[in-house]
């Protein structure tokens, strides 16, 4: 079951690192495996949501999801979206940046360097913003309840996200134009373009989030519909045409899929440019760790078990506000690359931990209740 089901990602991965040895050595096997677990790590509450949805789809459109879709999240948002970003960023075409990046590593090295701080608080702003609403919202389970117990209180404030990371942005851009000052000037374009960048960021936040609300609502609406004309054809005592119905629902269920997919992408490919800037080496983590978010996915659908880890999903979303940090404070400062990937793995497993923990407790919990009864029925006799 479970190497027919990870097959594929195990394949890529024995591929995908012995590439990264032959492109760079050690130290590269090094960052694509950190990458790897970085990926998977953020996009684990992605393959829960994935698959929470996908279960609900026939067998038809789980496959149109885990084929199109695929070529979607791997080729697309992983592989592509990196080059894209460094080619806006450096005013040069895609096809010139890759270029660049295969034959003449200085040149796309100093590209992407005069590129970071606006990729950095783009970066920031949008993973910041998926932290914020992460931890502001008041969920039944908490993980560190003395800090999420408060947090969701505040977060009964309107807008209160948007505006802490505008704040945030602010406060960042004015350093930079402090820095510029006492530098005689040098940087006072780099904080134009900090403020602008971390907008865009916030911006693309706020569309691809109500793109997602979207195709939420519409998916809602067309099940609430298929339910009605159900009962509507059951009262009637006439049959109706089921498939067309499900189709319909199917449809927007895979372009809400396509938009939140895309939506978790984003912060797996902008952390990984708070580890690397080499494109290869990040389209060899990041193509990994799909592959292995995509066999979760289906993993979970057919095991049925989405809930066994309540904190994990908490420790991505941590992860991912770490990562909003380190993007903003490496606008200025240099931060080890494997300490910023330590970070994330560190959070994972500390989450992983907690879960596990959890679960014996409960198992012990439930263990005990039963002898008790047990006892009582005795007694009783």
């Amino acid at each position: 079951m479970v190497l027919k089901t990870f097959g594929w990602s195990f394949a890529v991965t024995a591929l995908g690192l012995v590439a990264a040895v032959l492109y760079g050595g050690w130290a590269a096997f090094g960052v694509v495996a950190i990458l790897s677990v970085l990926e998977i790590s953020l996009s684990f509450d992605n393959a829960v949501v994935n698959a929470g949805i996908l279960k609900k789809m026939n067998a038809f459109w789980q496959k149109i999801f885990l084929t199109v879709g695929i070529l979607i999240a791997v080729f697309g948002m992983r592989l592509v979206f990196p080059v894209v970003i460094v080619a806006i960023s450096a005013k040069v075409t895609p096809i010139e940046a890759v270029d660049l990046a295969l034959t003449d590593k200085d040149q796309y090295q100093q590209y992407v360097t005069d590129a970071h701080p606006s990729i950095a608080a783009f970066g920031g702003m949008f993973l910041l913003m998926i932290f914020l609403d992460f931890i502001f919202e008041d969920r039944d389970i908490k993980w560190l309840g003395w800090l999420e117990r408060p947090l969701s209180k505040l977060g009964k404030v309107d807008m209160l996200s948007a505006c802490i990371a505008m704040i945030v942005l602010l406060v960042t851009s004015m350093t930079f134009a402090t820095n510029a000052h006492q530098h005689g000037g040098v940087h006072v374009d780099k904080a134009q373009t900090v403020l602008i960048s971390g907008l865009a960021g916030l911006i693309t936040y706020l569309i691809v989030g109500g793109l997602s609300g979207f195709f939420e609502n519409k998916l809602e609406e067309e099940e609430e519909r298929e339910h009605e004309e159900e009962e509507a054809a059951e009262r009637a005592g006439k049959p109706r045409s089921a498939v067309a119905l499900a189709g319909k629902a199917a449809f927007f269920m895979f372009l809400y899929l396509e938009v939140l997919d895309a939506s978790f992408s984003f912060d797996g490919v902008i952390g990984a440019f708070a580890i690397t800037n080499d494109i290869v080496l990040m389209a060899l983590g990041l193509g990994i760790g799909a592959m292995y978010v995509r066999s979760l996915t289906v993993y979970l659908v057919r095991q049925g078990t989405l809930d066994d880890y309540v904190y994990l999903e908490h420790g991505a979303h941590y992860a991912i506000g770490a990562l909003a940090a380190i993007l903003l404070v490496t606008i200025q400062y240099e931060i080890n690359e494997f300490v910023t990937g330590s970070i994330g793995v560190i959070l994972i497993a500390w989450s992983f931990w907690s879960s596990v923990r959890r679960n014996k407790a409960l198992e012990a919990e439930e263990g005990e209740a039963d002898a008790a009864d047990k006892a009582e029925v005795s007694s009783g006799v």
